[in-house]
C-alpha cells in the first residue's frame, strides 16, 4: 500500500504541473490582457498535453562539445530530486509519515542546486556555465534564511514532524502573529525555486536562456517539469506552516491554489532583480531578521513554559 499511494501522489503531482501550466497561462493572458492558451479542448483543458506531446516528440538535440551522458542524466536527476520530496506529504495511513520531516526537506531541497549545476558545466557552453553559477550563489545564498525561518516554526511545534503543524495551529494560524516572516518566507521561495523576479539562473534578457540553453525537446520538459513539482511543493509547505496545515480539509487545496497563483501574479508584475540587490537582500536582510526572530520564539516559548511550570506548583 505504500508503494501504490506514492505512485498515485506522485501521478497526480506530475498532472497538477501540467494543468498549473495552464493555469499560468490563463492568468498571465488576463494580466497581459490577451488570450491565453484555449485552442485545444474545451477552454484549453488539454493544452497541457498537447505542449507535453509536443515537448517529448520534438527532434533530440545531440551537441557536439557536450558531456554526452551527463547531459542527458541530469534532467532525469532533477525530475527525480523534485518528485522524491514528495513522499513528506503528511498522510496519517497508508504513507510514509516522516518524524524527521524537516531534516528531510532541507537534505532533498539543498541537492536540487547539483542539478543546475551538472546541467551547466556537462552543457560546455558559457551561457549555460554563467547560469549554473549564478544559480550556485542565489541557492546557497537563500537556503540559509529559508532554513532559519522554518526552524522557528518548528521549534514552536516541538518536533520535526509535519503532522504536528495541523495540531498547534488548531485554534490560531501562525501567519496572524508573524505576517513580517511570512512575506520573507515567500521572497525566499521565489528565490529558491528561481521565480521571477529572482530568476537570474535562466535570465533570457542577458543569458539567452541560462543553465538550460543547450536542452530541447524531452530534456527542456524534465526540467520544465521539475521546477514546477517543486514550485507546487513549497506552495504545500507553505499552507502547511503558516495557513492551518488541516491537510486533511478541501480547504487545504485552495489555498496552495492561491500560493500558486501568487507565484504567478508575482510573474506578472514585477520585472527582474538586479543581482548584487539579490545577494544584499539575502545577507543584510533577510538573514539578520530571521536570526532576531529566532531569539524572539525562544524567548516566547521560555515565557510560556515558565508560566505553566508556575501554574502547576
Amino acid at each position: 500500500m505504500y508503494l501504490i499511494t506514492g505512485l498515485i501522489l506522485l501521478l497526480l503531482v506530475l498532472v497538477s504541473v501540467g494543468f498549473f501550466t495552464l493555469l499560468e497561462r490563463k492568468i498571465m493572458g488576463y494580466c497581459h490582457n490577451r488570450k491565453g492558451p484555449n485552442k485545444v479542448g474545451y477552454f484549453g483543458i488539454f493544452q497541457p498535453f498537447s505542449d507535453g506531446a509536443k515537448l517529448f516528440l520534438k527532434e533530440q538535440i545531440f551537441p557536439m562539445n557536450s558531456n554526452f551522458l551527463v547531459y542527458y542524466i541530469c534532467p532525469v536527476f532533477g525530475l527525480i530530486q523534485s518528485l522524491f520530496i514528495w513522499v513528506i506529504f503528511p498522510f496519517y495511513i497508508n504513507c510514509v509519515e516522516f518524524n524527521y520531516a524537516f531534516l528531510f526537506f532541507l537534505c532533498c531541497s539543498s541537492i536540487s542546486v547539483y542539478g543546475l549545476i551538472i546541467c551547466g558545466w556537462s552543457s560546455n557552453s558559457m551561457y549555460a556555465l554563467l547560469g549554473c553559477i549564478r544559480s550556485v550563489s542565489q541557492a546557497i545564498s537563500y537556503e540559509v534564511s529559508l532554513s532559519l525561518i522554518i526552524l522557528c516554526y518548528f521549534f514552536m511545534c516541538d518536533s520535526y514532524s509535519l503532522l504536528n503543524f495541523n495540531f498547534v495551529q488548531n485554534l490560531s494560524w501562525f501567519i496572524f502573529f508573524s505576517i513580517p516572516m511570512f512575506m520573507c518566507w515567500l521572497s525566499c521561495c521565489l528565490a529558491e525555486t528561481n521565480r521571477t523576479p529572482f530568476d537570474f539562473s535562466e535570465g533570457e534578457s542577458e543569458l539567452v536562456s541560462g543553465f538550460n540553453i543547450e536542452y530541447g525537446s524531452g530534456g527542456f520538459a524534465l526540467l520544465f517539469i521539475a521546477e514546477y513539482a517543486s514550485i507546487i511543493f513549497i506552495s504545500m509547505i507553505s499552507c502547511l506552516i503558516f495557513l492551518g496545515g488541516n491537510f486533511n480539509s478541501f480547504s487545504f487545496f485552495l489555498k496552495i491554489m492561491f500560493i500558486c497563483f501568487f507565484f504567478v501574479w508575482i510573474r506578472c508584475t514585477l520585472p527582474r532583480y538586479r543581482y548584487d540587490k539579490l545577494m544584499y537582500l539575502a545577507w543584510k536582510c533577510y538573514l539578520p531578521m530571521s536570526l532576531n526572530y529566532i531569539l524572539l520564539f525562544v524567548l516566547f516559548k521560555f515565557i510560556v513554559f515558565y508560566h505553566f511550570f508556575l501554574l502547576s506548583y
